[in-house]
């Protein structure tokens, strides 16, 4: 009985871990090209059939591939850490803040491109180039907790 639950531990373990490495996938590539395409459409004459294609591209990124991917990214992050119990680990931890803080960026993006759409261009396009750093540090720093464990 106790071989057995181990065996359905590791596979359902194994196959959460995927689950949440393609979704992170998804999500993080969605993170770099919203901030382009943010700077795309402030380059886009307002009011212009331009600027239309830029919302409804940026809605449909948003809508298709970035907030579903974060989604699933935290309903398997957090499957693995219950099965894992790695609340109490340091590493953990540590991911767990850049997570709710990659969440919040990713939150403040989705509101940065409605006000766009409202033709609202609080950010310049430098601004909006330096945000997109934001999503790689975050995940360089994330990649390093996980994989070296340093505490």
């Amino acid at each position: 009985m106790i071989d057995a639950l181990a065996t359905a531990l590791s596979l359902t373990y194994a196959w959460l871990k995927a689950g949440h490495v393609i979704f992170v996938i998804f999500w993080i590539a969605g993170l770099f090209m919203l901030p382009r395409f943010y700077v795309y459409h402030q380059e886009a004459t307002p009011g212009s059939s331009e600027e239309a294609r830029w919302i409804e591209r940026e809605r449909k990124l948003r809508r298709i591939i970035i907030t579903p991917a974060m989604l699933l990214v935290w309903i398997f992050g957090l499957s693995l850490a219950w099965t894992t119990q790695a609340w109490t680990m340091g590493w953990f931890q540590a991911k767990f803040v850049l997570v709710v803080a990659l969440s919040a960026y990713h939150g403040w993006m989705v509101g940065y491109g409605r006000k766009l759409a409202r033709g609202e261009r609080a950010l310049s396009g430098r601004g909006l180039r330096m945000m997109n750093e934001v999503p790689g540090i975050a995940v360089v720093l994330i990649v390093v907790l996980v994989i070296v464990k340093p505490f």
